[in-house]
């Protein structure tokens, strides 16, 4: 038999090498783990599952026709602003309330801004969502913790300790400082990040979505109560004008020129205005109960509230109206956001298909009595990386991942009906805007008629030349163009309030 030829270490090197080629063998083994682990996520089975719904584009659902002329509405700007642009044009501020010159109603809003129940969830919810984050931003970074422990024990004499530890009572001390650390190789744990950083973003916009609603909430229920109590005051004037004429047909009843039938005619319109002024001031009750609850103070301290219609000024809007307001509207902002947190979801649970390389580590002293607890001899260190790849799931991983694609077409659906109902909004507002100036235009003119008339008829009626019927034909023109009046006056400034909650309130990204 031949023997094989044995080449000489040179220059008097010992002779290494099988031994040399000892320590390369569990590594060569652990990187064909890898290797055959990484081969079998590839025949990880994903194939037909994945988001469908797309998002809408705004120019193509009307957003260019729910602007002012020479406003342009732009898919990109509108549907994802950049976090990093140039700040937006807000109309008309994010303390847009100020503007309206009525310091009650501002008093009233910013003290619910601050502590109202609705404010107080929306911020809660946003605190979770910002730890949730921090628990998703934790996953990626090494863990370590400490362990210390003294046991005192008897070690039983039937297993496997060895005479004279059998039989005999010791302390088992341990000092153990260990880590662990997932390397994320496939990106599970940044796109758990990335969802839950988009939760939060999104639980940021509904703060402000919260912020908005409410201040809207409260300043269209001052304008009611303002309108209200003007309405009251004008039935008063009415009921005082009554009870002239009235007073005036009793006394050409004294004088022979009328009849009984003019006076109970006269006498019944007093006490009409009267059941109408008990209505207005029930109407005034509940809308500062209703005020009161949005403002989340009790009722009685708005008991002497009298808002007035004139002292509030209406907000002319902006010539040219930005396209990407509609975007950065606080509830477009906050579906966009859910869109992008259910988008990281489905690479969450494609993430799930591959395998979980962990690395564990642990260094410290283990001893049988304290006396030996802290010495070299003590010490004791280990090193475990660990791959974990499913291999059979019973169709756990795909239904998983069906269901987060589901998730994420919902998320663009309601983005696309938010973003819908938002350019809705805006255009009603345009629209009604332009309806009501139209509106009081025609009104004041007559008012101005009705008003001429009524004098007219009441001085024939003096003179004998006039019917009571005219005279009541043409009261009831100038009160139905009085209220008109005041209804429009209202109607103008909520509608300008629309115009800000359709627009979003003067939210922008990030503030």
């Amino acid at each position: 038999m031949n023997t094989p030829a044995r080449t000489e270490p040179a220059s008097g090197a010992p002779d290494l090498g099988p031994r040399a080629a000892a320590p390369a063998r569990p590594l060569r083994r652990a990187g064909l783990a890898v290797l055959a682990a990484l081969a079998i996520a590839g025949c990880a089975d994903m194939r037909g599952i994945a988001p469908t719904a797309q998002l809408s584009d705004p120019a193509a659902i009307g957003a260019g026709r729910a602007l002012p002329e020479g406003a342009s509405a732009s898919a990109t700007t509108a549907a994802r602003p950049a976090d990093n642009a140039a700040p937006p044009i807000t109309w008309p501020g994010d303390r847009w309330w100020t503007s309206l010159g009525d310091d009650r109603l501002t008093a009233l809003i910013d003290n619910a801004l601050a502590d109202a129940p609705s404010m107080r969830i929306a911020a809660a919810r946003l605190a979770q969502a910002q730890a949730g984050t921090e628990t998703a931003r934790a996953a990626l970074l090494p863990r370590a913790d400490a362990q210390a422990s003294v046991t005192r024990e008897r070690f039983t004499e039937n297993y496997i300790y060895p005479a004279p530890l059998a039989g005999s009572v010791d302390s088992d001390a341990l000092l153990r400082l260990g880590g662990q650390w997932e390397l994320d190789l496939f990106g599970r744990n940044r796109a758990a990040l990335e969802a839950a950083l988009g939760q939060a973003r999104a639980a940021e916009a509904d703060l402000a979505a919260a912020r908005w609603i409410l201040s809207t909430q409260i300043a269209t229920a001052y304008i009611d109560l303002a309108r209200d109590i003007e309405l009251r005051e004008l039935l008063i004037a009415t009921r005082e004008q009554r009870q002239h004429i009235r007073q005036l047909v009793s006394d050409r009843v004294s004088a022979g020129l009328d009849t009984n039938v003019e006076l109970r005619q006269a006498e019944t319109t007093v006490p009409q205005t009267g059941q109408d002024i008990a209505a207005a001031e029930e109407r005034i009750e509940l809308g500062r109960i209703t005020l009161a609850a949005l403002a989340g103070i009790a009722p009685q301290t708005l008991a002497d509230l009298k808002p007035a219609l004139g002292a509030t000024r209406v907000l002319p809007p902006p010539a040219v109206i930005p396209a990407d307001l509609i975007g950065r509207r606080a509830d477009v902002t906050g579906a966009r956001r859910r869109v992008e947190a259910a988008l990281a979801g489905v690479d969450v649970a494609r993430a799930a298909f591959y395998p979980n390389v962990n690395l564990s580590a642990f260094v410290g002293f283990h001893a049988l009595g304290l006396g030996d607890w802290i010495d070299a001899g003590s010490r004791e260190w280990g090193v475990a990386p660990a791959i974990s790849l499913p291999i059979f799931e019973g169709g756990r991983l795909r239904a998983q991942l069906k269901t987060r694609a589901a998730a994420a077409d919902e998320a663009i659906g309601v983005y696309n009906l938010t973003l819908t109902l938002a350019i809705r909004d805006v255009a009603n507002a345009l629209t009604s805007g332009r309806a009501i100036d139209r509106q009081a235009e025609q009104q004041r003119a007559a008012q101005a008629a009705a008003e001429s008339a009524y004098d007219l008829a009441e001085q024939r009626y003096r003179a004998g030349l006039g019917s009571f019927l005219t005279v009541l034909s043409a009261e009831s023109s100038v009160l139905a163009e009085r209220r008109r009046g005041t209804e429009l006056r209202a109607r103008a400034l909520e509608n300008q309030i629309s115009l800000v909650r359709a627009l979003g309130g003067g939210y922008t990204t990030g503030s």
